[in-house]
């Protein structure tokens, strides 16, 4: 997981990695603009040589960056323009170390530096007839907590305009605050986003994380240590979560069914025994050893004939309504007794007899149990105190957007307007992981700490892959709880990889055509790729 930090933060950072250890800051510029025009040889086919790059800069910092990156790109045989909005005597420090630098080989006819206070036609008329194939945008960095405005903004968004190509920002799209997830105004929205030594807050929530375009964290030469250091309890899960817990989970020679772990799903009822079928499989692909559905008796028969063969599936006592009843916790006595992993609520349907079922496998829990759907509906909302003390085996609640208003007790949106605050709060209130659904997904560990998900698209949002969601994380608790694997670094993983099936999902299929039968089938290439590779 790659902690996110703040623009304060990332000020502190830099500030140590000069103080502490002697790294001059003139260093992190010069690091930042190499990975910058990395970035850009690598969108352009691996080469600059004879291509024309327009860089646009502020006066501060950020611009500094473009200045060096202008020069790099130059030698590296681009044919830059830097367009520098305001004048050099005016910007200082590093920056302006950067922009005299430029000055000088423009002076030698080998760049061209052009000084501007607002947009005139000449500019624009260069612009045009230039054929720049890329922008770069080097305006204003993490330091902006106010809209741009006034000429600063008309220049930038004209200038982008005119030239009509694809957009690369420096550290953070202009018109960002780097801490908010919320637009504070008209903006460049690039195609790539080049952010330094670690993702910002805008760059990983939604909706400025659709804005920043692909984002790239990169080294700029700061000790590992003093991230580490930051009070920051926001993270982003990466694929090396993933890669870990999947190294942690491997089969060995010497492994069998009960070794791998047996995840007990309560779910489904009269009509709604899918929503059992699509946990089942989901949960017996995950790589868990045993599987087993515990489902009202009028159902059983329903889900055996569509369930995975390999998926044992046990009929238990029903209300009238043909829901789960009350009575059903005595008989699964063994069961819960010997699950490594339970998961209730897809498609259980809500009933008064259902609802005292329910409180009574989350409050009498011998194993990590994740509850989902109408589960969440029946003990809403929520207070943990009414189910007893939530120590004990973790328990994971995986609520969408409404279910969690639900648990909340409250029908106001704007409770839940900071989703970060929400899921941290809920976390350490009641004890419990919280992995709130919708985009991207939020992690919530009651110790505070927040993981965001990456991973996953919006044709995710149809019926059946909340469900399948869920027997992903039920197969991987298990095996969790078996082989002694932390639960919370197993459920990001679980997130992690749902969503990237997913995402292939999307590329087999597009958007309008995946179901979430085929996220389930694309575990299979997930784990191929990342055990690979």
């Amino acid at each position: 997981m790659q902690k996110v930090l703040t623009a304060d933060q990332m000020r502190e950072v830099d500030r140590l990695t000069t103080e502490r250890y002697g790294i001059p800051s003139i260093l992190l510029m010069e690091n930042a603009a190499h990975a910058v025009a990395r970035v850009i040889t690598e969108k352009l086919g691996g080469s600059v040589k004879g291509k024309s790059i327009l860089i646009l800069c502020g006066p501060g910092n950020n611009g500094g960056d473009g200045a060096a990156v202008a020069r790099i790109l130059e030698r590296a045989g681009a044919i830059t323009f830097t367009i520098l909005v305001g004048k050099i005597e005016n910007t200082k420090g590093d920056a302006r170390i950067n922009f005299e630098i430029l000055q000088k080989l423009g002076s030698n006819g080998s760049h061209d530096l052009c000084q501007i206070s607002d947009l005139t036609e000449e500019v624009s008329h260069l612009i045009r007839s230039s054929g720049f194939v890329l922008v770069v945008d080097a305006f204003f960095g993490t330091g902006l907590t106010r809209p741009i405005g006034g000429t600063y903004e008309d220049v930038l968004l004209d200038l982008i305009e005119i030239a009509d190509v694809p957009v690369i920002s420096v550290d953070i799209p202009s018109g960002i605050n780097a801490d908010l997830s919320l637009p504070i105004g008209r903006l460049a929205a690039p195609s790539v986003t080049v952010t330094f030594t670690a993702p910002k807050p805008a760059t990983v929530l939604p909706p400025t994380s659709d804005l920043c375009g692909e984002v790239v964290v990169s080294d700029i030469g700061s000790p590992r240590e003093l991230i580490d250091e930051q009070p920051s309890q926001l993270f982003l899960a990466e694929r090396e979560d993933a890669v870990n817990w999947l190294g942690k989970a491997a089969f060995s020679s010497g492994d069998y069914k009960n070794k791998r772990g047996h995840a007990l799903i309560v779910a489904g009822s009269e009509s709604y025994s899918g929503a059992a079928v699509l946990v089942g499989d989901a949960a017996m692909r995950s790589g868990v050893g045993l599987v087993t559905i515990a489902t009202p008796k009028s159902s059983k028969d329903s889900i055996a004939a569509r369930v995975l063969p390999e998926v044992m599936v046990k009929g238990v006592a029903e209300t009238e309504s043909g829901a789960v009843a009350q009575e059903a916790f005595d008989e699964l006595h063994d069961l819960f007794e010997k699950a490594d992993a339970v998961a209730i609520g897809s498609g259980l349907s809500q009933d008064e007899s259902t609802r005292k079922f329910v409180q009574k496998v989350i409050e009498y829990r011998k194993s990590p149990i994740v509850v989902d759907a109408d589960a969440l509906n029946l003990i809403s909302p929520f207070r943990g105190e009414a189910l007893g003390t939530m120590s004990g085996p973790p328990v994971i609640f995986t609520p969408h957007e409404g279910e969690f208003m639900r648990l909340l007790g409250t029908t106001d949106k704007d409770k839940i307007k900071d989703r970060v605050a929400a899921v941290r709060n809920f976390s350490r209130e009641h004890n419990v992981i919280l992995v709130l659904k919708g985009e991207r997904v939020l992690i919530g560990h009651p110790d505070g700490r927040v993981v965001v998900n990456p991973t996953g698209n919006s044709g995710l949002g149809k019926a059946g892959n909340g469900d399948t969601l869920t027997g992903i994380l039920a197969g991987f608790v298990a095996q969790a709880a078996a082989m002694d694997i932390d639960i919370f670094e197993t459920v990001v993983a679980a997130v992690y990889i749902a969503g990237m099936a997913g995402d292939i999902a999307e590329k087999k299929f597009g958007k309008r055509v995946m179901t979430a039968s085929d996220v389930r089938e694309c575990l299979v290439d997930v784990f191929d790729e990342l055990t690979t590779h």
